[in-house]
């Protein structure tokens, strides 16, 4: 079985606060991260797809098919935005850990749908010392 990786990079904004907190609980929770002007990262996104390989190209999925549909689904929705702007965080803070679950669910589907390839694992950076990561691959 072959997997492939492929990165790419984002600029967001967002603000880590519930309506379902008080200030004071908010501030506990989230710290810093809370403050209602919010904050932004360059967001790294590692996409890992894995599946047969076609016949006649050798690969599992033609990296710039792979490119697009990250491009309509993530890219052109979250760069340069405040993510709790975004229908995907109505209901809920957009952590990283809800960013990496929101985009798991997204690609997943859409790689599926265009492809024999599956996604086996996105993995998210947020900072230098923090990623996040979702799927069949969780390392």
């Amino acid at each position: 079985m072959i997997t492939l990786t492929r990165r790419y990079r984002f600029p967001a904004a967002h603000v880590l606060r519930s309506s379902r907190l008080s200030d004071s609980d908010n501030e506990r929770t989230y710290g810093k991260c809370a403050n209602p002007a919010g904050h932004g990262h360059d967001y790294g996104l590692e996409v890992s797809i894995a599946g047969p390989l076609d016949a006649r190209s050798g690969a599992i999925l033609a990296v710039d098919r792979l490119d697009a549909i990250v491009q309509k689904r993530v890219l052109d929705r979250l760069s340069h935005r405040l993510l709790n702007d975004d229908p995907w965080f109505e209901t809920r803070v957009p952590t990283a850990e809800q960013i990496a679950l929101v985009l798991e669910a997204e690609l997943a589907a859409a790689i599926a749908a265009e492809s024999s390839a599956r996604l086996v694992g996105i993995r998210l950076l947020e900072t230098r010392r923090n990623f996040f990561a979702c799927g069949e691959r969780e390392a």
